[in-house]
C-alpha cells in the first residue's frame, strides 16, 4: 500500500481553504520526474462546523479536481491532522489513498453493501439517529471481524456526513475487503482507582453491590474515604466515572483494570448519583449483573499515559523489531515505502478532549505524531466515537493501515 496523500488549511472562507489543500496534494501526488506516483481512489473529507452550511459545494469541488475518488468523512467541532488540531475554528483535514476498487465500498442507507465481503468497516453516524447503537451493532455483524471504527458528526451549526454525497441522519462509511491490512486502538483517556469487581446486585442503572459488598462502600474504599460520609468526599466522587466491562466480550481473558488501563471491552460511563439507602451507586447505562465494573478518574495525566500506551501497542504490532520510537515516513513522494510501515491514519477523538484536556492546543496529535511519526492522518473531534460494535464517549479511536 502506498504511502496517503493528506493536506488541511483553515481559513474562514472555504475556497481559500481548499485552494491551499489541493496544491498540497498535487504536489505529494507526484513522484519522480514529475510524473504521478499515486493515483487516488478514496478520500475522506474532514471539515468543521464553520464550513457545514456549504458542504455540498465543497464536495463537489473536490469531486472535480479529483475525478474518480469515492469520498467519505463528517462534520466536528474540529478536525485533525499529522501532529495538528483545528478545534472551534474554520478548517478542513483531507487525504487520499490509492486503494483498489475491489477492496473497498462506500456505503449508505441509501447504498447498501450489497454482496461485498466487508471485512472491517470506517462508519460516521448523526448521533440523532433513532436507534443508533442498534445500527451501530447491525454494521458490526456485516463484517467478517466485527470491527468497525469511527465515531459520530458533531456540530453546533447542521450535523452531516460524507458518503459520496453530504448526508443527515443515519449511519454510512466505508467497508474493506480483508486485503487492506489495519490496527486500530481505542484510548478511555482514564486510569482505574480500584480494582475490577462484579456486578452482583443491580436495578436498571442502580448497581447495589459489586462482589457481594454495598457498592457505595467499595467506591469509597477505591477513593481511600472508607468509613466517611460521601458529602465530605464530593470533589472526589464529581471526578469518578466507571468503566464497564462484559466477559463474554473480553478478548484477553484478563480484568483490564487489574493491567492499569482499559481495553476496547470496556465502557465509560459516568457516575450520575448515589443511593444511600441501599448503599448503591448509579451509572449513566444500564449496569445488569454480571457486568464488571472499575471506578476510574480522567485527567490530563491519564489521557496522555493511555494515548501513548496505545501507540506503543500500534508499532509493536507493525514492526516489533524493527520500528523505533523516532521512525518517520520518508519526506519524499506517495510512491516511497514507508519505514514506519504505516501508510496513513484516521484518528477520531472526543469534542471534550482535545488540546484543553492534553495541556495545550494540538497537544494530543503532537502525542500520536511523536510516538508514530509524521504519518499521514486525518481526522475530526466526534459527539461519540466508535469502536467494534459499541458508541463511546470521552475516548480516542486511532486506526492505522499497513504500508
Amino acid at each position: 500500500m502506498k504511502r496517503f496523500l493528506q493536506a488541511h488549511a483553515t481559513h474562514p472562507d472555504w475556497r481559500f481553504a481548499l485552494a491551499m489543500v489541493q496544491p498540497q496534494l498535487e504536489a505529494q501526488r507526484l513522484g519522480a520526474g514529475g510524473r504521478p506516483a499515486c493515483e487516488p481512489t478514496l478520500g475522506w473529507l474532514y471539515l468543521t462546523d464553520h464550513y457545514a452550511s456549504e458542504a455540498e459545494a465543497l464536495l463537489a469541488e473536490l469531486q472535480r479536481h479529483w475525478p474518480g475518488v469515492a469520498w467519505v468523512g463528517a462534520v466536528g467541532v474540529g478536525v485533525a491532522a499529522s501532529g495538528v488540531e483545528y478545534f472551534d475554528e474554520p478548517a478542513l483535514s483531507v487525504m487520499l489513498a490509492e486503494l483498489p476498487a475491489a477492496d473497498f465500498r462506500v456505503f449508505s442507507g441509501a447504498r447498501p453493501l450489497g454482496r461485498f465481503a466487508a471485512h472491517t468497516a470506517q462508519v460516521h453516524a448523526d448521533p440523532a439517529t433513532p436507534d443508533l447503537a442498534e445500527l451501530v451493532a447491525d454494521m458490526a455483524g456485516r463484517t467478517a471481524t466485527g470491527y468497525l471504527f469511527g465515531g459520530l458528526a458533531a456540530a453546533r451549526t447542521r450535523t452531516l456526513h460524507i458518503a459520496d454525497g453530504v448526508l443527515q441522519g443515519g449511519l454510512s462509511g466505508v467497508a474493506f475487503s480483508s486485503e487492506v491490512a489495519l490496527v486500530s486502538r481505542v484510548t478511555q483517556g482514564c486510569q482505574p482507582v480500584g480494582r475490577t469487581r462484579r456486578i452482583s446486585a443491580s436495578t436498571d442503572n442502580v448497581v447495589t453491590a459489586l462482589d457481594g459488598e454495598p457498592a457505595l462502600d467499595c467506591l469509597l474504599a477505591d477513593l481511600g474515604a472508607a468509613g466517611r460520609e460521601p458529602r465530605e468526599v464530593l470533589p472526589q466522587l464529581r471526578q469518578t466515572l466507571v468503566g464497564l466491562t462484559d466477559p463474554a466480550e473480553r478478548s484477553d481473558g484478563s480484568r483490564s483494570a487489574q493491567r492499569g488501563a482499559f481495553g476496547p471491552d470496556t465502557r465509560v460511563r459516568h457516575l450520575v448519583g448515589l443511593d444511600p439507602a441501599r448503599r448503591g451507586v448509579v451509572v449513566s447505562d444500564l449496569a445488569p449483573e454480571g457486568l464488571e465494573l472499575a471506578f476510574c478518574q480522567r485527567h490530563a495525566e491519564a489521557a496522555r499515559r493511555d494515548l501513548v500506551r496505545i501507540c506503543a501497542e500500534i508499532r509493536e504490532e507493525l514492526a516489533p523489531e524493527e520500528l523505533p520510537l523516532s521512525a518517520t515516513l520518508p519526506a519524499g513522494g506517495a510512491g516511497e515505502a514507508p519505514e514506519s510501515g504505516i501508510a496513513g491514519a484516521v484518528y477520531v477523538s472526543c469534542s471534550g478532549r482535545g488540546g484543553p484536556h492534553f495541556g495545550a492546543p494540538s497537544a494530543e496529535l503532537q502525542i500520536v505524531r511523536r510516538a508514530l511519526g509524521d504519518v499521514p492522518l486525518a481526522g475530526f473531534f466526534a459527539g461519540g466515537e466508535i469502536a467494534r460494535h459499541h458508541v463511546y464517549g470521552y475516548t480516542g479511536v486511532l486506526t492505522v493501515f499497513r504500508a
